[in-house]
This record gives C-alpha cells, structure tokens and sequence, in this order.
C-alpha cells in the first residue's frame, strides 16, 4: 500500500504527517488550478485540505504499481453527499518520497464543490492567480 493512500484511509492527516511523506521539491498537478503546486510545504498544506474536504475518507477501489516509482491510485467517496471520484499517478523519488502527483476528479459538478472548498482552505498558501487565468 503506497504511504499517502495509507495516510488518507487514517482519517483526516495534517500537514506535517503529509510533509514527512514528501520530497522538498514535490510538484503537485491538479485540474483545480493554472498551473502546478510546487514545493513541500504548499503541497502538504493542500493534501491535508483535501482530505477535510470531503465528506469521509471513502474507499480506494484500486491501486496498483506501475513500475518501481509510479503508483496508480483510484478513489471513491462524496462531497456533500455528493458521489466524488479521483484517479491520481504518485511518483516516488529515490529516496521514496513522493516527489510528483498528478490527480483528475469527476463528476464536474462534485468537482466544483470540492474546489470552492480548496479555494477557502488555502488561500493563505496559494496565491490567487493559481485559481484563475488572467481576464483578457
């Protein structure tokens, strides 16, 4: 079982029990934002929000190793009694902390839930240019 899957199914972990998992350098890509979170502290701060997001834990349907640093991890639970689902690709550095996660959500409207509560949580860590483009 990959370490943060063992972390989020412990219930709501904080941002320290995340950081310890992470590389100093993690990038964190997500559908929610403009670009990439970069960075220990940012990333942990946003993975303990996302796990208080939701409405439990919910249940990870499948998870399996792609190569020796690549993980594959899906994930079912609710947002507001609302069904949420995540896929995400963990990859692991030498040291093995995670050093880059991708995550893709559905449905779109759970989805926008979950990024109204993203956007509260952490707007003292990501500044908001990250949530928008630029008005044109």
């Amino acid at each position: 079982m990959h370490p943060i899957r063992e972390l989020r199914e412990s219930g709501h972990a904080t941002p320290e029990q995340f950081a310890a998992l992470l590389a100093e350098d993690v990038v964190m890509h997500s559908p929610l934002l403009t670009r990439a979170i970069v960075g220990r502290d940012m990333v942990a701060k946003t993975m303990a929000a996302s796990s208080r997001n939701r409405d439990n834990p919910g249940t990870y349907v499948l998870e399996r190793r792609l190569d020796e640093n690549t993980t594959f991890l899906r994930w079912r639970g609710t947002i507001e009694g609302h069904e949420f689902e995540s896929m995400e690709l963990l990859t692991d550095g030498p040291d093995g902390k995670l050093s880059e996660r991708t995550v893709a959500y559905r449905p779109f409207p759970a989805l926008k839930i979950f990024r109204d509560k993203q956007r509260a949580a952490t707007s003292d860590v990501l500044p908001p240019d990250m949530w928008d483009y630029p008005a044109a």
